[in-house]
C-alpha cells in the first residue's frame, strides 16, 4: 500500500509498503480517507526525530521509519475478536493516544494521556494517517453520526487539543479570551471559546496573512500583531474595568507570546500553555505572584473527550472545517504540504490530505 514515511529530517517518503495485516484481538483495521497535517508532523520533518523513535518505543516497539499522520479517521474494514463497538462499513474517527491500559498509575487512574509509556498512531505506534490503510486499537476508533463529514472527522483530533485547553482554562460564557498563534491549534481554540460563550475574542500572531485569516473566520475577534501592538494595553483598554482579560491561551509554544498573555491577562486569570516551549522560557515571577494568577500546562487531551468533541463538530457548535484551507493528494503531501506550511509567508492554515 501507498505510505507517506519519516526516515530523518527532510527524508519523508512516498513508499510501497506492506499492507497491514489482519486486525488481532481487540484490534481494527480501516481504511484511511483523510489525514490532516499537524504542527507536530512539520516539526518531524523540519528537525526530527524528534517523537519518532529511532529505538524501538518501550511499549509499542515502533521505530524508524514511521508513517505519519495522528490526525485522521476513516472505514472499518474489519474487527478483530472482542471488538463490538463498530463493524465493518462504519465510518470513525480516529483517538490516537495508545498506551497501557492499566498496571500504569495514569491508566490506572483514567488519565490515559499521562502515561509514562505514551505511544501515538502516526509518530509511534505500527500504523499513521498518512497511508491507505491503518490498524488500530479497538479504543483508538469512535463510529460518528451520519451526518459528519470524513474531513470533519479528521479534525477531531486538533479540536480534541483546542477543548481541552478551554478546559483547562475555564473558559465560560461572557469571559474574554486571548490566544497567541494563529495556527490551526489557535483558530481551532478561538473557536472553542466562542463556543464555550466567550464574548471577547483576542489573537495576537507576527504574521498579518494569518490574521486576516483569522479575521475571515471569526470577523469579531480583535487581531493584534506583537510587531505593531501592544498587546497587553490593548485588551486592558477593550475589557471591562480595563483590567485585561479572564483567559490567556499560548498557542505558539513562544517566550514572548507567554509573557504577552502574563502582561493581558487580569489578577486571578489564567494562563493555559498549550504550545510546546523548545526550552526554558522566562517569565516576570513577580508578576505571577503580584497579580495572583494561575498558571496550567495543557497537555494533549483525555481520550474520553472524543464523543464530546465529535458531538461539538457535528452540531455546528464548532464548525471546525473554517480552518481547512486546502486538500490535497498524498503524492503531493510534501511539495503542495509540508513544504507550504513550512512557507513563513503563512498562506495556509489546515491541509488535510485526502486518501479516498
Amino acid at each position: 500500500m501507498k505510505a507517506l514515511r519519516f526516515h530523518a529530517a527532510k527524508d519523508l517518503r512516498l513508499e510501497d509498503i506492506e499492507a497491514i495485516t489482519p486486525p488481532g484481538p481487540g484490534q481494527v483495521a480501516i481504511r484511511n480517507r483523510f489525514v490532516g497535517i499537524c504542527g507536530t508532523d512539520l516539526h518531524e520533518y523540519a528537525y526530527g526525530p524528534i517523537f519518532v523513535p529511532s529505538t524501538p518505543h518501550p511499549f509499542t516497539g515502533a521505530k524508524l521509519p514511521q508513517v505519519l499522520g495522528h490526525e485522521f479517521g476513516g472505514v472499518v474494514t474489519a474487527v478483530g475478536a472482542g471488538v463490538t463497538h463498530v463493524s465493518p462499513g462504519d465510518r470513525v474517527s480516529v483517538q490516537p493516544l495508545i498506551m497501557p491500559r492499566s498496571g500504569d498509575y495514569f491508566a490506572d487512574r483514567g488519565l490515559f494521556h499521562l502515561s509514562e509509556n505514551l505511544a501515538l498512531a502516526g509518530l509511534s505506534w505500527i500504523s499513521g494517517g498518512m497511508a491507505e490503510a491503518a490498524l488500530l486499537n479497538d479504543y483508538n476508533v469512535v463510529r460518528i453520526p451520519d451526518g459528519m463529514t470524513d474531513e470533519e472527522a479528521a479534525l477531531v483530533e486538533p479540536t480534541a487539543v483546542a477543548v481541552y485547553a478551554c478546559d483547562r482554562g475555564t473558559v465560560s460564557a461572557g469571559n474574554s479570551v486571548l490566544v497567541t498563534g494563529a495556527g490551526p491549534i489557535g483558530m481551532l481554540t478561538l473557536l472553542t471559546a466562542k463556543a464555550f460563550g466567550a464574548t471577547k475574542l483576542f489573537v495576537s500572531d507576527l504574521n498579518d496573512t494569518r490574521l486576516e485569516l483569522a479575521r475571515q473566520i471569526l470577523p469579531e475577534v480583535v487581531t493584534l500583531n506583537p510587531k505593531r501592538d501592544d498587546v497587553g494595553a490593548v485588551i486592558r483598554a477593550q475589557t471591562e474595568g480595563g483590567v485585561g482579560c479572564d483567559v490567556a491561551l499560548e498557542c505558539v509554544g513562544n517566550e514572548k507570546a507567554l509573557q504577552a498573555c502574563l502582561d493581558a491577562v487580569r489578577k486571578q486569570g489564567t494562563i493555559v500553555q498549550v504550545g510546546l516551549h523548545p526550552g526554558n522560557s522566562g517569565l516576570n515571577w513577580h508578576n505571577v505572584t503580584f497579580k495572583d494568577v494561575d498558571i496550567r500546562g495543557s497537555w494533549a487531551y483525555p481520550t474520553h473527550l472524543w464523543p464530546r468533541v465529535i458531538d461539538l463538530i457535528a452540531s455546528g457548535a464548532i464548525p471546525a472545517m473554517k480552518v481547512v484551507t486546502r486538500k490535497i493528494r498524498l503524492e503531493d503531501a510534501i511539495t503542495q504540504g509540508f513544504d507550504v506550511l513550512l512557507d513563513p509567508a503563512g498562506t495556509q492554515l489546515k491541509i488535510l490530505i485526502d486518501l479516498t
